[in-house]
C-alpha cells in the first residue's frame, strides 16, 4: 500500500463510526492524507475513542521536538509482525488500531512508468483499515504524541495491475474481527492469521488518476468484486 488516504465527510464514513460506536463529528476529513500527516484512528482502552495520530509509526526525538524517523514506517508488513524487536512487534500485541476511511490510493511503478489508482468502498461504503499505534513522549513540549501504521499483507491477484507488491489490511465488518482487533487485552495474535491472507472483504470502486495532487480521472471507474 502506498501512502495516501481519503476521509470524506459522507454517509459511508458516518456508518463506519456508528458500527464502531464512536462519534462521527471528531474525525479529521481530508481528500488526500499523505504519509507523515495526521489522520484519525480508533483505539480502545476502557472505551473506544478517536485519536489524531501521525501516520508514521516510528518517531524520533530532536532538539525541536518529535519528528518522523528516517526509517519508513507508515506501513507495517505482515511478515514483520512476529519479529521480536521490530517496530510493530509489541504494538501488534497490545495497541492495535483501526483507521476509518472513504478510500486509499495506490501507486504502481514499472520501469519508468508510474500509474496512480484511488480505491473506495462501492456505492460510497466506508473502509476499515487495520493498523498499529504507539505513543511517544516529546521531551521538548512534554506532549504525548500518538503515531500509527497500516498493516500490509501479500498482494492480491485482483490488484496485480494496481499495486503488485502488497495490499492493506481491510478489516471485515462482519463477525468479531473488529472487536478482537481493538481489544488491547486480546493477545492471541495467532487468531489473526486469516486476516493476513490476501483477501478482499468488500467490493471496491477503482479509478485511475493522473496524479494525487490534481486528481483528474483517467477513464471510467470500475469495480473489483469482493472474494
Amino acid at each position: 500500500m502506498c501512502g495516501r488516504l481519503n476521509v470524506t465527510d459522507n454517509q459511508g464514513v458516518s456508518d463506519l463510526c456508528e458500527l464502531l460506536g464512536i462519534g462521527y463529528q471528531s474525525l479529521l476529513f481530508k481528500r488526500f492524507i499523505g504519509a507523515g500527516s495526521t489522520a484519525s484512528i480508533v483505539m480502545q482502552s476502557s472505551t473506544r475513542c478517536i485519536t489524531n495520530a501521525v501516520w508514521w509509526l516510528l518517531q524520533e526525538q530532536t532538539d525541536s521536538g518529535l519528528k518522523c524517523s528516517k526509517y519508513t514506517s507508515f506501513n507495517t508488513r505482515y511478515d514483520k509482525l512476529n519479529v521480536k524487536n521490530s517496530a510493530g512487534y509489541q504494538a501488534y500485541r497490545t495497541s492495535r488500531c483501526i483507521v476509518p476511511v472513504s478510500g486509499f490510493g495506490e501507486t504502481e511503478r514499472k520501469g519508468k512508468s508510474v500509474s496512480y489508482h484511488d480505491m473506495f468502498g462501492e456505492h460510497g461504503e466506508g473502509i476499515l483499515l487495520g493498523g498499529l499505534s504507539r505513543q511517544w513522549m516529546d521531551k521538548v513540549s512534554g506532549e504525548v504524541v500518538t503515531s500509527f501504521s497500516v498493516v500490509t499483507k501479500p498482494p492480491h491477484p485482483k490488484l496485480a495491475d494496481i499495486h503488485s507488491k502488497s495490499m492493506p489490511l481491510i478489516m471485515p465488518k462482519y463477525g468479531s474481527w473488529v472487536d478482537m482487533w481493538l481489544d488491547p487485552n486480546f493477545s492471541d495474535v495467532d487468531q489473526f492469521v486469516p486476516l493476513l491472507e490476501p483477501f478482499i472483504p468488500q467490493d471496491l470502486d477503482v479509478v485511475q488518476i493522473d496524479k494525487p495532487s490534481s486528481y483528474q480521472p483517467l477513464g471510467q471507474m470500475f469495480t473489483i468484486e469482493k472474494d
